[in-house]
C-alpha cells in the first residue's frame, strides 16, 4: 500500500542479461503451468512460486478499493480471480493481516482467501497455492510474541497450519529487533516455510538479513513499491541489494493501480483515492509512454498490462503482484510470462518513463 505524489526524476541503473530472441506468445492467456522447473525460489529459502504473483489487497477492501462497498457480485469476482489464477497457474497469492474492513458488509482479505482454498479443495480435490501474508508493525506491539500472536491469528482466518511466507509490512517505528526474532521463532517452530519484510530500506534489510542469518534463517524476500513508472528500488540501493545478498523482490502496484493499463486517460481519471494520486496532469505527462507500450504490446499480441509486467520480470530477481478483481484481469497477468521484451524495448521504455518524473512513495521507505 503506498501513496505517491510527482517528483524529479534520478539517474537510473540497468539490470538486466544478455539480449535475448523476441518471442511472440499468444493471446491475452498464457498456458503456464506450475511444474517444477517453471518456478521460482524466495530468496535462499526451500519455498518456490510462480514467477509471477497475485495480489489480494482488493478482496473485501472498502477504504481504498471497490468504492468502499463490498457485495455478492464482488465476491464472486474475487473468487473468479483466485480461481482462474491457480487455473493458469499462478499460485503465489499475497494477503496481509490489515487488508480488507468488517464494514460495509466487507470481510477481511484473509478470510476470504481462507474460504477460496476450502472451497476450491472440496471442488477440484486439491488447491496447490503458495500463500504470503504480512504482519503490520502497529505501535503497541511489542518484541517477538506480538509476531507469533498476530502470525496464529492469520493462520486461523486463512483455515491454515502453515504458510510459505510471512512478512513484516512495514519496519515499526521501534522493537524491528524483536519482531526480526519473531520471524525467526516463526520459522523454527514451523508455522511458516520462509520470511521476508517489505517496504525496507537497504539499510534495515542488511540488518534483518544479518540478524537471521545467525540463526541460520534466510531472509527471502523484501516487497516494495515497485513499477515502470515508480523505480525507487533501483534508485535507493534495494533492489542491487537484494541481488547481492539472494532476495527476492516482490512488487507491489507492479501497473500503477491500473494506471499502466491504458485505461485512465486526462479526461478520464481515476476515481477515488487514487485520482489523488494519478492526475489529469500525471496522466498527460504520460501519454507518450503509454502510446509507446502499447505499439510494443502489438508486435507481440500483448496488452499494456502484460508489456508492464514482463518489463518488471526482465529486470531479473523480481516477482509482480499484480491485483487482481476479476477472473479477467486474471487471465490477462498469466499472458505476462512465457516470454520476453527486447533490452532495446526494456530501455526505451525506461527511458520514456524517466520524462515523466519519479514518484515517492509508501513514506516508510525511507525510515
Amino acid at each position: 500500500m503506498a501513496l505517491q505524489v510527482i517528483g524529479t526524476g534520478l539517474p537510473l541503473l540497468r539490470y538486466r542479461r544478455d539480449l535475448r530472441p523476441r518471442a511472440v506468445a499468444s493471446s491475452s492467456q498464457s498456458s503456464i503451468t506450475t511444474r517444477e522447473e517453471e518456478k521460482v525460489k524466495l530468496g535462499g529459502s526451500d519455498v518456490k512460486v510462480s514467477k509471477l504473483g497475485v495480489g489480494a489487497w482488493s478482496w473485501g477492501d472498502t477504504t481504498y478499493w471497490n468504492d468502499f462497498q463490498w457485495d455478492d457480485r464482488k465476491l464472486k469476482a474475487a473468487k473468479g480471480a483466485f480461481d482462474t489464477s491457480l487455473d493458469l497457474g499462478i499460485n503465489f497469492i499475497d494477503t496481509a493481516e490489515v487488508y480488507g474492513a468488517g464494514i460495509s458488509g466487507a470481510i477481511n482479505s484473509e478470510t476470504l482467501l481462507g474460504r477460496f482454498i476450502k472451497e476450491r479443495q472440496q471442488e477440484k480435490g486439491s488447491c496447490e497455492v503458495s500463500i504470503a501474508t504480512k504482519f503490520a508493525a502497529l505501535p503497541w506491539r511489542f518484541g517477538r510474541g506480538s509476531v507469533l500472536s498476530a502470525l496464529k491469528d492469520s493462520l486461523s482466518r486463512l483455515g491454515l497450519s502453515s504458510i510459505d511466507l510471512y512478512q513484516l509490512h512495514w519496519p515499526g517505528i521501534w522493537g524491528n529487533e524483536g519482531y526480526i526474532d519473531g520471524l525467526g521463532d516463526a520459522v523454527e517452530q514451523g508455522l511458516v516455510k520462509a520470511v521476508g519484510v517489505s517496504n525496507y530500506s537497504e539499510k534495515r534489510l542488511r540488518n534483518a538479513y544479518a540478524q537471521l542469518k545467525k540463526r541460520g534463517i534466510p531472509l527471502a524476500s523484501n516487497q516494495v513499491n515497485y513499477s515502470l513508472i515508480y523505480r525507487n528500488p533501483e534508485e535507493n540501493g534495494v533492489k542491487s541489494a537484494c541481488d547481492e545478498l539472494g532476495i527476492t523482490v516482490i512488487a507491489y502496484s507492479p501497473i500503477a493501480q491500473g494506471v499502466l493499463t491504458g485505461k485512465y486517460t486526462p479526461e478520464n481519471p481515476p476515481t477515488g483515492p487514487r485520482g489523488r494520486i494519478y492526475t489529469p496532469e500525471l496522466l498527460t505527462k504520460m501519454q507518450p509512454l503509454l502510446k509507446r507500450i502499447k505499439e510494443i504490446g502489438g508486435s507481440y499480441n500483448k496488452t499494456n498490462t502484460q508489456v508492464v509486467l514482463n518489463w518488471l520480470i526482465c529486470q531479473g530477481n523480481v516477482i509482480p503482484i499484480p491485483g487482481a478483481k476479476n477472473a479477467e484481469q486474471a487471465s490477462e497477468f498469466a499472458g505476462a510470462v512465457g516470454w520476453s521484451l527486447t533490452d532495446t524495448e526494456i530501455e526505451e521504455l525506461r527511458s520514456l518513463a524517466s520524462e515523466i518524473g519519479s514518484l515517492v512513495g509508501f513514506p516508510v521507505e525511507r525510515l
